[in-house]
């Protein structure tokens, strides 16, 4: 039983749940909130281009967070080219970092971060930070850089999700 118990532990530890700094909670105005239909990488980021050209963690990251929206029951609206300045609930995010270190064979290294300002008929309202790392989770010796690195954008998805959820001024999610 002891065992089962450690080793029940041990399989939640690893699973990294992340953790969160939530800051001052705001009130959105009723509608959807418009998103773009792909987040764009940061101006200025020193992102790796084979990152930027082979893995599409911009489109996915973009795709993940409207399933976990939708799941939770938060509204969104995609358009192709975002206006913060535009009528009713803007939500502008970048993707800042992504690292990709190690591999199948030593060990996968992954890390991604974003930051986000939400606006409310031009006004801002409330931002946040967001980062996760991976090591590849289970069976990682099967999984190319860019699948751990889609690991990083899903979980990213699902804490802006939540977020959106109740949104909070100057909040870090994830890592």
């Amino acid at each position: 039983m002891k065992t089962a118990v450690f080793l029940s532990f041990l399989v939640l530890a690893a699973c990294g749940g992340g953790s969160a700094r939530l800051g001052t909670p705001v009130t959105l105005s009723p509608g959807p909130i418009t998103v773009q239909n792909t987040v764009p990488f940061s101006p200025g980021h020193n992102i790796a281009n084979n990152i930027k050209q082979e893995c599409d963690l911009n489109q996915q990251l973009a795709v993940f967070i409207k399933e976990y929206s939708t799941e939770k029951g938060v509204e969104l609206r995609g358009v192709d080219v975002l206006d913060t300045s535009g009528p009713g609930n803007v939500l502008k995010i970048e993707i800042t970092d992504a690292v990709s270190m190690g591999n199948a064979f030593i060990g996968h290294r992954k890390f991604t971060s974003v930051r986000g300002k939400l606006f409310d008929n031009g006004k801002l309202l409330a931002s946040f930070t967001g980062a996760r790392n991976s090591g590849g989770g289970a069976f990682a010796g099967f999984k190319g850089s860019c699948a751990v690195l889609g690991r990083t954008v899903k979980a990213l998805g699902n804490d802006i999700a939540t977020w959106l959820k109740q949104p909070s001024n100057n909040a870090h999610l994830g890592d």
